[in-house]
């Protein structure tokens, strides 16, 4: 009973907290929207949260599925917001202070300093897809030096949308939006091959996705982390085999070996058999 109490309380202040990013956009920036979408968006991650956390099968899923339609079909195909990177540049650079902008200082620069890496875990619209391949588990070491390529996107997406600012391009938004979609298929193509070259669904993740060169740094200082009780742990090493990002689990440090990788999927806490494991 305590342990679905504490669950629960975790839900909600996920919850909560969503609401509160939606009011204040609300309040300050005079758009009822920002509310409706941290709504919607809280509700679906506080739901994959509370279902992962009582060990329920498809729980992340049923989160990232839920937001990942919502901001690639809705915002993105639909209402022709890029969400993308490429967005963020293209909107930071208009001086427009919201869609991909909001969506990337909540989700991908200040929020990991409370949650780190938790959007990847949960909210991911490529992981989306990804996560439902059957390579789970860590297959081997990581290729550390593939990691390079993220960084190499991160400042090519920049060049990219900086060059067609410089060009003073007249249809700029359209190539946004053809850029959105074909970065979206680009996107998925790469991390379906990388998953079953590497035997591993979260290879896209480790090695070329650019938005984690925000995401990294900031995850590293994370309020919210996981972390192992050395009393209780007899170093079994269940938790690292069935950790997805190849986290040092039962290090505490936050220099831990890809400690900024961990993206809060709460499967090393779901596995350990001595209840080591906590979030």
């Amino acid at each position: 009973m305590e342990t679905i109490m504490k669950n629960k309380l975790y839900a909600i202040l996920a919850f909560t907290m969503f609401i509160a990013i939606g009011l204040t956009l609300w309040l300050t920036m005079g758009h009822i929207f920002f509310l409706l979408n941290f709504t919607y968006i809280g509700a679906f991650v506080s739901l994959g949260l509370y279902l992962m956390l009582n060990k329920k099968r498809y729980a992340r899923n049923v989160s990232q599925i839920g937001v990942g339609l919502y901001m690639l079909v809705l915002l993105g195909a639909m209402s022709g917001e890029n969400m993308q990177i490429e967005g963020f540049w293209f909107y930071l650079f208009s001086g427009v202070f919201q869609a991909a902008v909001i969506h990337y200082l909540v989700a991908k620069i200040g929020g990991p300093l409370l949650f780190g890496r938790g959007w990847c875990g949960y909210a991911c619209w490529t992981a989306a897809a990804l996560d439902l391949l059957p390579y789970k588990k860590k297959v081997g070491d990581r290729k550390e030096k593939l990691g390079a390529i993220r960084y190499v996107l991160f400042v090519v997406s920049f060049l990219y949308v900086g060059s067609l600012f410089l060009l003073r391009l007249q249809n700029i938004g359209q190539i946004m939006f053809i850029s959105f979609i074909a970065g979206n298929i680009l996107y998925y193509a790469a991390g379906i091959v990388l998953a079953f070259v590497f035997r591993d669904n979260r290879a896209f993740c480790k090695y070329v996705c650019p938005v984690t060169a925000f995401l990294k740094p900031m995850s590293y200082f994370s309020l919210l982390r996981i972390k192992t009780n050395p009393d209780k742990c007899v170093n079994c090493g269940v938790c690292e085999t069935i950790c997805p990002m190849n986290v040092a689990v039962t290090d505490n440090r936050r220099s831990r070996k890809n400690g900024t990788e961990c993206i809060l999927c709460l499967e090393c806490v779901n596995v350990c058999p001595r209840n080591a494991v906590k979030f």
